[in-house]
């Protein structure tokens, strides 16, 4: 049975520039700092180097630093920490998206639509599956930056999952799109809705803005927060998703889709 409540906290910051070690330290300043109760803590895309193109140099295995790293502060904060960074797994490369537990267990996904307008797709190999996990009960679909625009991918079949997280490198002149889009996957879905994305720009010329969101399941705005660093916890309510599926059960008269 679920708990009543789940705290995700929210880690929108800059990113240094292909620099792990720096971008690792500051997390570590950040988590620390934290005074709520942490139960999710989540990290954006590719939060140790930014959305860089060059896995072949970047590229860590499954037993890497920055993995025993997210091990290592899981342990300590007793929390799961999430995020995106740049596997390499039986000679591909990934942006994947690992679920660290505190109990030294592992998952993970793998960002199925790659971005190539950036050229993603020619570094990087897609995921061919979706990842739900759970935590207390409450079931968390994982999916990454430009999965966004892809609805049938996150689409709910009956109710699969209560929360949809996105983790994001997503630039400012498409903000319009990014929070759009975040809302209407809690509306369609009747589920929760959580976008980490950084702030700050990288060498390529990007600007970001931000605009970390938390949407409930009728697509109400539960916080929002643009243009500047922020930590921030929220505690979603099991009360509020069931009563607005029971009041409202859209779900139940959605199109067949099959989905791996």
């Amino acid at each position: 049975m679920a708990k009543q409540h789940l705290n995700i906290t929210l880690i929108q910051t800059d990113i240094v520039w292909e620099d792990k070690t720096t971008n690792l330290k500051h997390y570590e300043a950040l988590i620390g700092a934290i005074s709520e109760t942490k139960h999710v803590v989540v990290l954006p895309e590719m939060f140790s180097t930014g959305f860089s193109m060059a896995p072949e140099r970047l590229a860590e295995p499954m037993d890497g630093p920055t993995v025993r790293w997210m091990a290592d502060m899981a342990i300590k904060h007793r929390c799961i920490l999430t995020g995106s960074l740049i596997i390499s797994d039986e000679g591909k490369y990934h942006n994947r998206m690992l679920w660290v537990q505190p109990d030294g267990r592992i998952g993970f996904y793998d960002k199925r639509h790659l971005f190539a307008f950036a050229g993603e797709d020619k570094h990087y190999t897609a995921g061919d599956t979706r990842q739900i996990v759970s935590v207390n009960g409450w079931r968390i679909n994982l999916q990454v930056c430009y999965d966004l625009r892809f609805p049938v991918w996150a689409r709910n079949k009956g109710t699969e999952y209560d929360v949809l997280l996105y983790v994001a490198n997503w630039p400012q002149q498409r903000s319009m799109a990014w929070k759009t889009l975040l809302q209407a996957r809690a509306i369609e879905n009747m589920s929760y809705v959580v976008g980490v994305n950084r702030v700050g720009s990288d060498p390529k010329g990007n600007i970001y803005s931000g605009d970390s969101s938390v949407f409930g399941p009728l697509g109400e705005t539960i916080w929002q927060h643009n243009n500047s660093a922020a930590t921030h916890t929220i505690t979603l309510d099991r009360e509020v998703l069931d009563q607005a599926r029971d009041n409202f059960p859209f779900l139940n008269d959605a199109d067949p889709f099959i989905l791996p």
